[in-house]
């Protein structure tokens, strides 16, 4: 497996958008507004390796069988998902792709606190896409069961990329580079369905589990440094961190709310806005840890700049609310404990 390769890079590759070269197939709804200038960068390897990391092992031979120790994905489905990904034709307008907002530099997250669509800034600061293939449940607040269906929904809202998938597919099909693309891959042009499973098998095809912590508990004992070392033992302690992410991919995929958001002991709606029940009133989904050295900021509103103040949040037990989970509570963690356990969240970076 590759060393890190979501690894931070400087900023002046440029972030934002491919320049489309290509005009509009004869069917699509005309665009609005004008291209931007430089492309989002993929600095990828190329292809992505499809091994299995040895931190994801475990995991995998729980849920699907895995052959010779590579992921279960079309490799012809994975390149074209890549295409697909880095540029912005899936953008009304045509400013925006996948990778404005999940940028391979920050751990395939945001930067950015408020993530920005075609029509500026959006609501949330984008998820990492580390490890979505062990996901049961996709988007903050954990609308989407399955990959497919995730992935068509940034394209249809319309203040991400505001593109709904079957005028997607509509401009691609109209498009001969890209219909022979989807022909040589699918046996079928492009389609809502089409495009949906390249671009899953992309972001299942983004793994990461070579993390310094995955080496020291695969018998590297010199992996981790001291300092790291006892605080993974505050995680799996006192630090109580291991209660929400859990699991080879430091995530329960389940659905809390922390009180992040909250104002005024109000929290945002969360997943209730999707379900309306009273039960999931501020709840989001559990991120992943894996990749935090670069994926600042943090937490679904990108209110946290640094690990540290993510930590003092919980020492304090989250912010008062009138659905805070059970499970938030003052952590007593000496300046230490504390210190100790961002030196281990940051080593589950791969390097």
């Amino acid at each position: 497996m590759h060393a890190h390769y979501f690894a931070h890079r400087p900023r002046g590759l440029g972030l934002l958008c491919l320049l489309a070269l290509l005009p509009l197939g004869s069917g699509a709804q005309k665009d609005q507004g004008a291209p931007q200038e430089h492309p989002a960068a993929d600095t990828l390897p190329r292809p992505l390796p499809l091994e299995i990391p040895e931190g994801l092992k475990v995991a995998f031979a729980e849920f699907t069988p895995a052959v010779s120790g590579t992921l279960p994905l079309n490799p012809s489905e994975v390149a074209l998902g890549r295409a697909l990904f880095f540029d912005p034709i899936l953008s009304r307008n045509r400013t925006v792709s996948c990778a404005s907002c999940h940028k391979p530099e920050y751990s395939l997250a945001d930067n950015a606190p408020f993530s920005k669509g075609v029509q500026g800034q959006t609501t949330r600061n984008a998820p990492a896409l580390i490890n979505r293939i062990l996901g049961k449940r996709h988007m903050w607040d954990g609308r989407a069961k399955t990959l497919e269906e995730q992935v068509l929904l940034p394209l249809a809202s319309p203040i991400e990329m505001n593109l709904p998938a079957p005028l997607a597919a509509e401009r691609l099909a109209g498009l001969p580079a890209w219909t022979e693309r989807f022909q040589e891959t699918f046996g079928a042009g492009p389609s809502p369905d089409t495009i949906a499973r390249a671009m899953a098998a992309f972001v299942r095809a983004l793994v990461q589990g070579n993390s310094p912590v995955d080496q020291f508990l695969a018998g590297d004992v010199a992996a981790l440094s001291p300092a790291e070392e006892a605080g993974m033992w505050v995680f799996d302690s006192r630090g109580r961190c291991w209660r929400c992410h859990r699991g080879a991919n430091y995530s329960d995929d389940e659905l809390h709310t922390t009180g992040v958001g909250t104002r005024d002991r109000q929290p945002e709606p969360g997943a209730f806005a999707i379900s309306g029940k009273s039960r999931d009133l501020g709840r989001f989904k559990t991120p992943t840890l894996r990749g935090l050295a670069h994926s600042g900021p943090f937490m679904h509103d990108g209110s946290f700049g640094t690990l540290e103040e993510v930590v003092k949040f919980y020492r304090r037990g989250g912010n008062p609310s009138a659905a805070l989970s059970p499970l938030i509570e003052p952590l007593e963690l000496t300046d230490a404990d504390a210190s100790n356990l961002v030196a281990f969240l940051k080593a589950l970076t791969s390097r």
